[in-house]
């Protein structure tokens, strides 16, 4: 099969076409031709060796951690799809470095796995997974986000801010978000009662009494500020130090653990319309399309998510 890889860390002009064997499926999982996958900052973190401390895989490396597409081979103890049905998910991150998306074809884990919607593009459904299921777990099931509560969302108008602040507005908050004076429209339209120019001004002067932040830019102290004695704190970009630690207010961090049952929930609201898919850009799977696509992202002016056709 075709797939785009890396032969050493660097720079977006070392991933490049190889031809590799289609992955051999285990007892519960599936086999998928990939339609579309995406682009996520941990793509080129991982390019650029910045997660070797955490997966040491050896090359050629198939990044990738995104996928839709349709079922080709099933596993012998899979009982809840079959050959044919159209799917999304976010693929466990596989220790041999080499079942990245992308590529013709990758192997899923039955409980990693949903059922696309059939109003849902197979391009719309390639940028839900990681995004959509990190800001999923960290406002359900970590901030546990109630009604009448009010949020903070830090960098609103990236791939898990998008899905963040509509996710948090589906629950019934008030949502206040970070981000350049250009986004501020978009943002609105997704259901942020406050927009803040990061440029020009700091949420620790401007918001107080806060229930709960997701916190995805590393900016821990500024997010406390603006904290009840009681609020919830939960970071997918910083460490919390022991000082940080050591405050009235719940901090943590979160690292997203793919899921099947959730992303067929998130994938639901998407289908009835309430949660919107921002596309930024579309870029074909091949050398230069890759490349163009990473240079993208590292760019951090990227509004939503970066999609990539098979």
């Amino acid at each position: 099969m075709k797939a785009i890889v890396i032969d050493e860390y660097g720079s977006a002009d070392r991933l490049h076409e190889a031809e590799l064997e289609v992955p051999k499926i285990e007892a519960d999982e599936v086999l998928v031709k990939i339609a579309a996958t995406s682009i996520n900052p941990i793509d080129w973190k991982a390019r650029l060796g910045m997660l070797k401390p955490m997966f040491d895989w050896a090359f050629p490396i198939v990044l990738g951690w995104d996928l839709s597409g349709t079922i080709t081979e099933v596993g012998k103890d899979v009982k809840s799809f079959r050959v044919g049905d159209e799917v999304f998910a976010r693929p466990d991150i596989y220790k041999d470095g080499k079942r990245g998306t992308y590529a013709e074809f990758a192997a899923v884990k039955e409980d990693k796995l949903a059922l696309k919607p059939e109003n849902v593009s197979f391009e719309e459904a390639a940028a839900i997974p990681l995004a959509g299921l990190t800001a999923w777990q960290v406002i359900v099931d970590r901030l546990k986000v109630k009604k009448g509560e009010k949020v903070l969302i830090q960098a609103g108008a990236g791939g898990v801010g998008i899905f963040a602040i509509q996710i948090a507005k589906y629950l019934g908050a008030y949502v206040a978000t970070t981000a350049s004076p250009k986004n501020n429209e978009l943002l609105k339209k997704l259901g942020a009662d406050e927009v803040i120019d990061y440029h020009t001004l700091s949420v620790a002067n401007v918001l107080k009494d806060y229930d709960a932040v997701f916190d995805t830019v590393d900016q821990i102290d500024e997010g406390l500020s603006t904290l009840k004695p009681a609020g919830r704190l939960v970071s997918i970009a910083g460490q919390p130090t022991e000082k940080q630690q050591s405050v009235t207010q719940s901090v943590s961090t979160w690292w997203l653990q793919p899921n099947g049952e959730e992303l067929s929930r998130l994938g639901e609201l998407v289908a009835r319309g309430i949660v919107r898919v921002v596309v930024d850009s579309v870029f074909d799977l091949t050398t230069s399309g890759l490349q163009e696509a990473h240079q993208r992202s590292e760019s951090h002016h990227v509004q939503g998510k970066i999609i990539i056709k098979a």
